[in-house]
């Protein structure tokens, strides 16, 4: 059943066109992932199709009875509702149902003698039970519960701005409509709530459309993807690794047929150079064509160099943190906090939202102070730290682009040598030379987070600090800043809720949460999972004991040593590269089981062999673990 129908819809703002007469179909049962660059169209787009906004020209069919939920980027909630009532706040039948229910509850506990809201109540609560509302009810708080809201009662004005977002996407997904719009669902809240909401969203019924950077996600929950690029859309079927590599098959054909071009183009331009003795009108039909073989535009799309800048030495001291702790008010962050950084570290720190990660990396970078301790830095360090306040942007926003970046471009180099302009460093970052000309002011939220993390980087840091890189980012803005990191050789802390991006570089995983950074353990996220919860089990596991017999009890043997010996200690490093050669390994299998196809003999061998691998894996975690806490 279909239910959009975009038809050579086009729309520009001012002088900038954003879609030039595109077409798109959603159906009932897509689940459409739309990805681009930021600043290309897309929440434009989410926004047409949602009726808040009207197009230029074209048109925009939502068929009759379907309905549309947007969750959007810019929140509209009632500060002066609770967040039941904000959930409940939709105009369903059911929601209306909902709202009236807690409403009259709430107003009888006030006044339990009140005969009419007792009669009111028997009524809602026998249209609770016509209509199963009950279910209902039970399944809003569930997804609250899920996505971190317990006061249910508390008003949305004083909740947290990744609280109202999380009670935003609760409200979103209660209230049931055919098609389900989603403007960055996964930015502000953890990487355990994605998982859930990964599997929450493959039960539903509805229609989805959504705007994320979250490959995993994008991967396990769309069957469909949408490419906006260059005014145009371009849709693949299947998931995000699908649509890789099909979009690499479109890429290939095109550069074929660009080939051809070229060598017809080449032979119309030497018969023309040799002036050939031909009747007049033949010779200027001649002409005509190799005129529009030069006119044909090949959409390389901007294939980029890695950003290859010259390195800073950075020394073996790099960061030493002792006795940390901070407190806002009554509320205390952490305290007794510690944590060292050497050269050549790459860890992710992961944890719920409000715990204190950013504070932490604020202090670090001594953009705050602590409570109580001490930030100690090498002296070779030179730290690059992309933050979420990007308070130099918000000072020179009257800039243009490029003369924002050209201030310390005549400074920067390649690692041979080569000095590297404005011009080509904002290239490397995706904006054009049309765009470099655009004042900062008149970004995207996007494209200025894309010009803050190249201001970062260019400035060649030897220790790189980045605090949620993927909110707002676009994937290929990504795939840029992952090519960097593949070069760099400094140290590298990241605090981000993308699995990807973690899987992709970093090699370990450090929770934060109770006030402490925890023990490190090995990427990737799965990993980390996977031993958290073991770890979590064996906490939880009671101690065996023995029922008093009147008897004298044995003397216990005697403890192992914490400290490891030797051989238990290059046991250990032997066990960390024996694990990322394994996860290497799982990583290759995978993918040659998606490229597998119909060839059922050789998915048998691979998955054979990847459940062998899996198992090696689970055996050297659990030796790797024992160890480490001995260490610890």
């Amino acid at each position: 059943m279909n239910l959009v129908t975009i038809t050579d819809v086009s729309k520009q703002f001012s002088e900038r066109v954003l879609l030039n007469r595109v077409n798109l179909l959603i159906n009932s049962g897509d689940r459409v992932g739309l990805i681009g660059r930021n600043g290309s169209g897309k929440t434009t787009l989410l926004r047409l199709i949602a009726g808040e906004e009207a197009p230029d020209d074209g048109t925009i069919t939502v068929w009759g009875g379907v309905r549309i939920r947007f969750l959007s980027q810019g929140l509209h909630l009632d500060p002066a509702l609770t967040v039941l009532d904000t959930v409940f706040a939709a105009s369903s039948p059911q929601m209306r149902l909902l709202r009236d229910y807690e409403q009259v509850s709430r107003q009888l506990q006030q006044t339990p003698t009140d005969a009419h809201l007792q009669q009111r109540l028997t009524q809602l609560s026998a249209e609770m039970d016509r209509t199963d509302g009950w279910s209902a009810e039970a399944n809003a708080k569930t997804i609250l519960t899920k996505l971190g809201i317990t006061d249910y009662d508390s008003p949305v004005g004083l909740l947290s701005g990744g609280q109202r977002k999380r009670v935003a996407l609760a409200q979103a997904l209660i209230d049931s409509a055919d098609l389900l719009i989603l403007d960055e669902p996964t930015n502000h809240i953890d990487a355990e709530t994605i998982d859930w909401l990964e599997r929450y969203l493959l039960t539903v019924p509805n229609a989805l459309l959504m705007v994320t950077h979250d490959r995993y996600f994008l991967d396990r929950v769309t069957n469909r993807i949408v490419e906006l690029n260059r005014q145009e859309l371009i849709a693949y079927p299947g998931n995000y690794s699908d649509y890789l590599a099909l979009r690499e098959q479109r890429e290939q054909k095109l550069a074929a047929q660009e080939e051809k071009r070229q060598i017809l183009l080449r032979r119309e331009l030497a018969w023309l150079q040799r002036g050939a003795q031909a009747r007049s009108t033949k010779q200027k039909a001649r002409k005509q064509r190799v005129a529009e073989l030069q006119q044909i535009a090949y959409d390389r799309d901007d294939r980029r160099v890695a950003m290859a800048l010259a390195g800073r030495r950075l020394g073996k001291k790099v960061l030493i943190a002792r006795n940390l702790s901070k407190t806002y008010g009554e509320h205390t962050l952490f305290a007794g906090l510690n944590l060292q950084l050497e050269q050549g570290d790459r860890i992710g720190i992961v944890g719920p939202n409000g715990v204190g990660k950013t504070t932490l990396l604020d202090i670090l970078a001594e953009k705050t102070k602590p409570d109580t301790g001490d930030v100690i830095w090498g002296s070779t360090v030179h730290l690059g730290y992309f933050d979420q306040h990007m308070a130099v942007l918000k000072a020179n926003e009257q800039m243009r682009v490029f003369d924002f970046i050209a201030r310390d471009a005549a400074l920067i180099r390649t690692d041979e040598g080569e000095r590297v302009d404005a011009a080509r460093m904002l290239e490397w970052f995706l904006f054009t030379r049309p765009e470099q000309r655009a004042r900062i002011v008149s970004l995207s939220g996007g494209e200025r987070r894309r010009l803050y993390m190249l201001y970062v980087l260019m400035h060649r840091p030897n220790v790189v600090f980045l605090d949620e890189p993927t909110n707002d980012l676009d994937i290929e803005t990504l795939q840029v800043l992952e090519e960097f990191l593949d070069n760099f050789s400094g140290a590298l802390v990241v605090v981000t809720h993308d699995r990807y991006f973690l899987d992709r570089n970093v090699d370990f995983i450090m929770s934060f949460e109770d006030g402490h950074v925890g023990t490190r353990y090995p990427a990737p996220f799965s990993a980390f999972q996977q031993a958290r919860q073991a770890e979590r089990a064996r906490l939880e596991t009671p101690e065996p004991t023995t029922k008093p017999t009147g008897k004298p009890v044995m003397q216990q043997t005697a403890q192992p040593s914490d400290k490891l010996s030797w051989k238990e200690k290059r046991e250990l490093e032997a066990l960390e590269t024996q694990m990322a050669e394994l996860e290497s390994r799982k990583a290759e299998l995978t993918k040659a089981m998606n490229n597998a196809g119909g060839d059922y003999v050789l998915l048998g061998e691979l998955s054979a062999e990847f459940d062998l691998i899996s198992a090696e894996l689970d055996t050297a975690l659990e030796r790797w673990l024992a160890l480490s806490e001995r260490v610890e």
